[in-house]
């Protein structure tokens, strides 16, 4: 499992680790790791290091100070480094140790940073830290887009100038690194947009903080992490041990949320799938997925909050294509008022929205929305959602008493008293209607199968990214993949991504 920790925890750790230490080690462990890693870019971008050209940008803080003492090094295999000195003062050993190899350095000049990042292979920005919050001020914030305009490979230190590395949050101008060298432990706003955005690729280098550092108040579960938490049938396994889950969902308007959300619980792995809803969707679930079970709802049972005509089911599944009218209304107090794991989605998000007393019940209660349903759920501004995912996904947890999971470019799921839980899998092709309903019904297949409501929310967002990549032909590698996709091909590819797990 990566763990990931605020800038506090960070410095916490550094500070015991550093009182048992001589004086500089840990910066020279820094600038040993961040030069490796960069002479490995140099070596495969330019062919060698001897000869490239290296801009540093550095900063009043240590980063700086990592950043020249790594352009030494550099400059000692024949890298030509030049330095611009951003900061009001300068780590005085690392502009030495810069010096002294054959390295330059020259006071901030706009039109000098300008032609240095121009031609630079490689630009290295160690102008803001850890510390750093708010907006970058003059002369950061110009340097900071100046590295948006070069062609070389953009290296951050420890964290891209302009993110908050708590929170990923970012005000104004930041740095967009292709790759983020960052020390000792990932920081929470390296893993989460729209700071990931600005990190690219993210390299650990390990300096001995591991024994220092606290409980991690982020997590990513990886590959191995999933396929520990997933359920596999055994010799005695049936259709019912392996977990009925129930399919509240659909309506005459929208009928492919049912058909979708139906086939993601199918291809995740579901014992059984009853499915319940009006006549039109049921028919087309009927033609799509023969395996589910379905029911027509009557409209007097549901109304009387009754549900006994579906039979037993272990999870529900409640809202994609749902409607919100007072039938739909009346099927989310009906399924909610049982007293089984209930994820709810779509539709179901904006009845509960309205009505918060559906959510006082004592069986787990898994949410699913995207920034602009979370709006709904606690009155705030979709931008500032976008803005501080981490901190008000935390907020939803606590304050809806279940577990949240928000989707979008970072996928997170929180649940209060547990660190918030990243996903790293997916592809920018998940962007397009219904792949939400796919992920319902994976995620209610998990619940049925007894996974809890965080572990069920956290291998759903995991396999659904995969089975995306898989489905736009890129693998299971990170990556973007390669062509577009529609809803029911990532339910399709879940049984493939499934084996790779």
């Amino acid at each position: 499992m990566r763990t990931a920790y605020t800038s506090d925890q960070i410095r916490s750790a550094e500070r015991a680790l550093m009182a048992r230490l001589p004086e500089g080690t840990l910066m020279g462990r820094a600038a040993a790791g961040l030069a490796a890693v960069c002479a490995h870019l140099l070596a495969g971008s330019c062919g060698r290091v001897y000869g490239s050209r290296v801009a540093l940008l550095i900063g009043s803080g240590d980063n700086g100070g990592d950043a020249l003492y790594a352009g030494a090094r550099l400059a000692r295999r024949g890298a030509r480094v030049e330095a611009v000195l951003a900061g009001s003062r300068t780590h005085e050993g690392g502009l030495a140790a810069l010096r002294q190899a054959g390295g330059r350095a020259h006071p901030y000049d706009a039109e000098r940073a300008r032609e240095l990042l121009a031609r630079a292979d490689l630009v290295m920005d160690g102008l803001v830290g850890i510390g750093g919050s708010g907006a970058l001020r003059e002369p950061y914030a110009t340097l900071a887009e100046l590295t948006g305009r070069t062609d070389g490979l953009v290296v951050a230190v420890d964290v891209p100038s302009g993110v908050d590395a708590s929170s990923g949050r970012v005000e104004g101008p930041a740095v967009r690194a292709h790759l983020t060298v960052t020390f000792g432990a990932y920081k929470a706003g390296l893993l989460i947009d729209p700071g990931a955005a600005h990190a690219g690729a993210v390299e650990l280098v390990d300096i001995g903080l591991g024994p220092y550092l606290p409980d991690p108040e982020v997590t990513a579960l990886t590959s191995d992490d999933v396929a520990d938490l997933l359920p596999r049938p055994g010799a005695e396994s049936d259709k019912y041990r392996r977990g009925v889950v129930g399919i509240a969902a659909g309506s005459d308007r929208y009928t492919g949320a049912a058909v979708l959300s139906v086939g993601g619980a199918v291809r995740a792995g579901a014992g059984m799938v009853r499915f319940a809803s009006s006549a039109e969707p049921v028919r087309l679930v009927r033609t799509r997925w023969p395996e589910a079970v379905t029911t027509v709802l009557d409209p007097s049972l549901v109304l009387r909050s009754s549900l006994d005509e579906v039979g037993r089911v272990q999870a529900w599944v409640l809202g994609p294509g749902l409607g919100t009218g007072p039938e739909a209304h009346a099927v989310a107090r009906a399924v909610l008022s049982t007293g089984v794991p209930v994820l709810v989605d779509a539709d179901g998000l904006t009845l509960v929205a309205k009505d918060r007393s559906l959510l006082r019940r004592a069986a787990p209660t898994v949410l699913t929305p995207h920034a602009g349903e979370l709006s709904r759920l606690l009155g705030v501004p979709r931008e500032d959602i976008e803005a501080e995912r981490l901190e008000h996904v935390r907020r939803a947890a606590t304050e809806l008493g279940a577990t949240v999971l928000l989707k979008g470019s970072t996928t997170l799921v929180a649940e209060e008293h547990r660190p918030v839980r990243v996903n790293t899998t997916g592809t920018p092709w998940l962007a397009t209607g219904g792949t939400g309903d796919v992920l319902s019904g994976i995620a209610g297949a998990l619940l049925a199968a007894g996974l809890t409501g965080y572990d069920a929310a956290s291998c759903a967002a995991y396999v659904h990214g995969l089975a995306a990549r898989v489905a736009s032909g890129g693998g299971v590698a990170a990556g973007p993949g390669q062509a577009p996709i529609a809803a029911l091909d990532v339910a399709e590819a879940l049984p493939e991504a499934l084996r790779t797990l």
